[in-house]
């Protein structure tokens, strides 16, 4: 009984270790691709760095915080989801700006480079894939677009809704939508840039889509450093760099770098 008790006290010992030498990410799906780069070039200089992202619609990711999800880090689509948990106390300030992102027309199927938002009338495009508008920023932006362009009514009922907008794009990839709008930074990345084009839509149709991170309580408890060092990485021209190959406009660089306070 002794040795099976002090087995499971070194069990309970390691896998504590491992939990606090984790960074635990939430990060809004339309960073799947550029995220990915920017952890494997952190991880290039932190060898023993380990990092675990869970990827969805940024409304349900600040929920989930909300309600006590052990994430370190919250990287939203939409700067107002940090700043909730900021006022709510499920994180601390600063919340800091990452960039700005874009929506773009996107096809499988057809050549959208020269589309525009008037041309969803078409009768070859029976489904029109968005994110959620409610609870995905870039759903949202989405929908402020095709209101504005008076679009909406037109297009409302061939509208497929994706989860996320990742989700939203596979519906196009996969031809279950012949068109949709998603994020720029999706369109750019190697798995659709072989497969179809992309049409900017008109940043005057909708408003600014501010993407920003925040540190949560939970990561200042339990991993400050670990989640310092990462964010202080997320400034430094490496990752800049990846994240303006992935189309983001980047806020510009301050005298100082942030941290947790």
């Amino acid at each position: 009984m002794k040795l099976i008790a002090v087995t499971f006290l070194c069990l309970c010992s390691i896998l504590a270790k491992q939990s606090c030498c984790q960074i635990t990410i939430a990060a809004a799906s339309d960073l799947t691709y550029a995220l990915s780069e920017v952890i494997a070039s952190y991880k290039s200089e932190h060898h023993d760095a380990a990092v675990a992202v869970t990827y969805g619609s940024s409304g349900k990711l600040c929920t989930q915080i909300t309600q006590g999800a052990p994430f370190d880090l919250f990287m939203s689509a939409d700067i107002s989801y940090p700043k909730q948990l900021v006022a709510s106390g499920m994180a601390i300030e600063p919340v800091t700006q990452y960039g700005l992102g874009r929506i773009v027309l996107w096809s499988a199927t057809l050549d959208a480079t020269h589309m525009s938002l008037n041309d969803l009338r078409s009768d070859k495009i029976k489904h029109i894939a968005i994110a959620d508008p409610a609870h995905a920023p870039y759903g949202l932006r989405a929908q402020e677009a095709l209101k504005k362009s008076g679009m909406w009514d037109a297009v409302q009922p061939r509208l497929v809704f994706g989860e996320n907008i990742a989700q939203a794009a596979q519906f196009v990839y996969s031809g279950n939508a012949e068109a949709g709008i998603i994020a720029l930074s999706v369109a750019l990345s190697p798995q659709l840039i072989k497969k179809g084009g992309y049409a900017m839509i008109p940043d005057s149709l909708h408003q600014p889509l501010l993407q920003a991170f925040v540190i949560t309580a939970y990561g200042k408890k339990n991993n400050y450093t670990l989640v310092n060092n990462f964010v202080l990485f997320l400034a430094t021209p490496k990752a800049r760099n990846i994240m303006e190959r992935y189309g983001f406009s980047l806020p510009k660089q301050t005298s100082t770098s942030p941290s947790i306070k």
